[in-house]
This record gives C-alpha cells, sequence and structure tokens, in this order.
C-alpha cells in the first residue's frame, strides 16, 4: 500500500465513486438505451431489422460496456487496497472473483460483434438467407445475455464478500455492507435461475435486480459524498 494511499485514501475513494456511478449509468445504458430499445423478444427479423437500421447505436453501446469494464479495473484496485488489512484472505478472494467476472464480460462482447458482421452485408454474409443472418444474429445475442449472467455469478460472491468486508471495517455505514451483501444474493439468484430455470428468470427479472441499483447507488453516492470513515481507517492502519 502506497505511503499516500495509507494516509488519506478519500480522494482515491471518490474518484472510484465516480467511476462506480459512470458503471452503473453506462450499464442502464446498455441495457435499456441499446438492447432494451432494439433487441425485440421472440422476432429475429424485426431485431435485426433495428440493428441495421441503428447500427451506430449498437455500437456505441459495444464501446459503453467495453468503458465499464475499462473502469472496472480502478476499483477492483481501490477495494483491494482499502480492505486489505480487514482480511486479507477474503479480500483476495473478492479481488479474483471480480478480476474473473470482468475478464468474462471483455470476451463476451465479442458476441454482440457477429451480428454487425451478419447483418453489415459483407461478402461471407451474402451466401446466406436473410433469415439465416437474422436468426444467427439473434442467437449470438442471446448467447451473450447467458455470457453477462455467468460472469456475474462470479461478480455475486465478490459483493458477498465485500458486504461483508464493509460491515467488518467500519469504513463505510454497515447498512451499506449489508444492502451490497443482499444484492450479491440477487445478482446469485438471477443468474441461477436464468440458468436452471429460464421461466422463473423471465418472472424474477427485473425485479430481482432492484436491490442491486439501490446497492450499488448507494455505494457509488456515498463513496463521492462521504468518502471513507477516516477514524476507521487510522484505526486499521495505524
Amino acid at each position: 500500500m502506497s505511503a499516500v494511499f495509507e494516509r488519506s485514501p478519500q480522494f482515491y475513494v471518490r474518484l472510484a465513486g465516480v467511476f462506480y456511478l459512470a458503471i452503473i449509468v453506462l450499464g442502464l445504458f446498455g441495457e435499456l438505451m441499446v438492447r432494451g430499445s432494439l433487441v425485440v423478444p421472440l422476432d429475429a427479423a424485426a431485431t435485426a431489422q433495428n440493428i441495421i437500421a441503428s447500427s451506430s447505436l449498437w455500437r456505441l453501446g459495444i464501446v459503453g460496456d467495453l468503458s465499464m469494464q475499462l473502469l472496472d479495473i480502478p476499483i477492483i484496485v481501490l477495494f483491494y487496497l482499502l480492505f486489505k488489512r480487514v482480511n486479507a484472505g477474503l479480500n483476495l478472494a473478492a479481488t479474483f472473483f471480480n478480476l474473473i467476472q470482468t475478464a468474462m464480460l471483455v470476451a463476451n462482447k465479442l458476441l454482440l460483434v457477429i451480428p454487425l458482421l451478419l447483418l453489415g452485408g459483407g461478402a461471407a454474409a451474402s451466401a446466406f438467407s436473410s433469415e439465416q443472418l437474422a436468426a444467427w444474429s439473434y442467437l449470438a445475442i442471446g448467447l451473450h445475455s447467458y455470457g453477462f449472467g455467468i460472469g456475474l455469478i462470479f461478480f455475486a460472491l465478490a459483493c458477498l464478500l465485500r458486504g461483508y468486508l464493509i460491515i467488518k471495517s467500519g469504513f463505510f455505514p454497515a447498512f451499506i455492507g449489508v444492502m451490497l451483501a443482499l444484492a450479491g444474493l440477487c445478482y446469485l439468484i438471477n443468474s441461477l435461475a436464468l440458468l436452471l430455470a429460464p421461466s422463473l428468470a423471465s418472472l424474477l427479472f427485473p425485479w430481482v435486480l432492484m436491490p442491486v441499483l439501490a446497492a450499488e447507488l448507494s455505494l457509488s453516492l456515498w463513496m463521492i459524498i462521504k468518502g471513507v470513515t477516516m477514524q476507521k481507517w487510522q484505526q486499521t492502519t495505524s
């Protein structure tokens, strides 16, 4: 841990809070404004037409998602440094779970590039019918949803561990730690339902993720406005 961070982590905590808030905004943009508006459930042809007509928006959604994963890295480093002396083993486990999730979601973005390649009118795509191209594009988008859900299993575990570390450390209010742990549980339920009982997942979504939004928004805003509780931090580092 650097001497500057150990002496006063407030600047870094607040900066990470800004990054966290940006991730939330970018995530909502990608899910609601891009995929939510262009992907038509159970209609591959209509989805293909929407992507063709709004390819720039689709590309912007991919870049926005990748920006989320890029912003993840400094937040992961910040949390690692912050909770390093609280419980080294659990902190390291949370860090690895978060890194696995980030790596998986970066690789998962390639599936969203497939519709652009298939529907872009290239030479390879010209050998197939428009119905086939639309169907394969829709399949790639569906696989992306599953990849996203699988990645969030690892993030769910990171949230559960960090929720405990927040409660134990006292760096942030205990209720935020409880909310983050609950968010991890909701992430886990949503992802496992997607894999094991898709019909149940459709009933749970998006309500099961409401506690997630509340927890992560509360944490990010607290980091920006209040920062870390310096009295607890100094007790830990003394």
